[in-house]
């Protein structure tokens, strides 16, 4: 594990990934762009630099040693909504499906280029940053649904509902447009940004996460062959 000195402000990434070329070869490329960087080349390693350094965001390899990706990612879970990048095989769907249903927010695959991640992280942090500054004290308040966006609470018939950062982007944009079917590219659009290089199947799964931790699945529904819509009364 190390950890590379930046300016107070700074946003800090941490990379955990067993190849050291690939360490490497990323940090240099987000040092360039100004953000402080930590490593990790295992599982153990990376949890206790995520609890120890408290990145804004982390890049995460999906086979580890000691502990892998999608174990530590659960373990993550427990206590941080930390943005999370999956890096996954190109060949292992299955790895994609598992990572983003345990928490992941989104995932690059392997052999990747270090411009694309870099894209990948740039957006996430302007989403994450105009989501702070714009929706600070504005409430969304529905019969069974209640979402503080300045808090990024969420909570069921009174009852609180813990959301992943990504899982309440997803449901925010779903509920500011009630009764309206939204396709999966518009969601894309405006959870993951226009840069979103992967697959439209990463709105299907934190769909069918939010669901299972709202309680009530016909509060989002399905429009087959359109995508998807938020169905609940305002009060």
């Amino acid at each position: 594990m190390r950890f590379r000195v930046g300016d107070k402000g700074m946003k800090r990434i941490l990379v955990i990934d067993d190849e050291r070329p690939i360490l490497d070869l990323v940090t240099a490329y987000l040092s360039k762009e100004g953000y402080e960087v930590f490593t990790a080349e295992d599982g153990p390693s990376g949890l206790k630099a995520a609890r120890a350094f408290k990145p804004d965001l982390i890049v995460l390899d999906i086979m580890l040693p000691g502990i892998d990706g999608i174990e530590l990612l659960q373990r993550l879970r427990r206590e941080s909504d930390v943005y999370t990048i999956i890096l996954t095989a190109k060949s292992e769907e299955v790895d994609k499906i598992v990572g983003l249903s345990v928490g992941a927010d989104d995932y690059v695959t392997k052999p990747f280029s270090p411009r694309e991640l870099v894209a990948r992280i740039k957006a996430a942090f302007r989403r994450l940053q105009a989501n702070q500054r714009d929706l600070e004290t504005t409430v969304l308040d529905f019969q069974h649904v209640r979402i503080d966006l300045g808090s990024h609470e969420v909570w069921m018939d009174g009852e609180p509902v813990e959301l992943t950062g990504t899982e309440f982007e997803l449901l925010k944009v779903l509920a500011q447009h009630p009764h309206m079917v939204l396709s999966r590219e518009q969601i894309l659009e405006q959870v993951w940004g226009g840069n979103f290089f992967g697959e439209e199947r990463v709105v299907d799964v934190h769909i069918g996460h939010i669901r299972q931790k709202l309680g009530n699945p016909e509060l989002i529904q399905t429009v087959r062959g359109v995508g998807y819509r938020f169905e609940d009364e305002a009060r």
